[in-house]
């Protein structure tokens, strides 16, 4: 499957730039079988029409409300201070099924910038390079104090590193039809932040015996979900 991302209602359009990657980079002929994608659980069938630099489907069928990944995981992890690192966290989540992503600034996260539309492409092409017919949500760079107001204390857990403190095995965590994970920055969560966490109800949890960083826990933790999808 040739996969791209557009819009499927109230009328199938190719994204403008995809547009161009098909004329430009791919060399795509007229009469080519693609599907488009809208990322929200909709896809539609078809075939290629060229019309000068425009590109548009010649639609075969649509299909709605395709099936989602279950159970959803929502993973809010801090930005590392080498953004590579943190597109490297979420292009593979991304392939793994994550469902929403939210970038946290602690208060020892280093970088408090983020190209948010870049990380959004990045995730979109990861999506489709996995065939997601469902894209990830990725939010805007979010505070700490303000993430935290409406958490489930049933749903939600975090992986921090203060080993005096209790945590349980991932494998003690019920199933859930979602579950929010908060991963801290380089540095782990304050003092302060775990224990405000903890107030809330908000269980610890132990990723094992080694000291994994922000964005292998990240990818660990949206591996484990992977795993329970199959």
């Amino acid at each position: 499957m040739k996969l791209f991302f557009g819009e499927i209602f109230p009328a199938v359009q190719i994204n403008e730039e995809e547009q161009q990657h098909i004329v430009k980079v791919l060399r795509m002929r007229d009469g080519e079988e693609i599907s488009v994608t809208d990322g929200k659980g909709n896809l539609a069938n078809g075939t290629l029409v060229f019309e000068g630099k425009k590109v548009s489907l010649n639609i075969d069928e649509i299909k709605e409300n395709l099936p989602d990944f279950s159970p959803k995981l929502h993973i809010a992890i801090a930005p590392t201070k080498n953004i590579d690192r943190i597109e490297f966290f979420l292009e593979k989540a991304t392939e793994m099924g994550i469902s929403e992503v939210t970038l946290i600034q602690t208060e020892k996260t280093e970088r408090k910038i983020l190209n948010i539309e870049k990380l959004r492409k990045q995730s979109v092409a990861a999506s489709k390079q996995s065939l997601r017919f469902h894209f990830p949500v990725v939010h805007d760079l979010t505070k700490f104090s303000d993430f935290i107001k409406n958490l489930d204390p049933e749903t939600t857990f975090v992986a921090h590193c203060n080993e005096n403190l209790k945590r349980i095995d991932l494998k003690e965590i019920n199933p859930q039809e979602k579950i929010t994970f908060l991963i801290g920055p380089e540095g782990d969560f304050s003092d302060r932040e775990i224990q405000v966490l903890a107030e809330k109800g908000i269980k610890a949890v132990s990723l094992g015996n080694q000291r994994l960083r922000t964005e292998t826990a990240g990818v660990f933790v949206a591996a484990w979900n992977y795993f329970k999808m199959m």
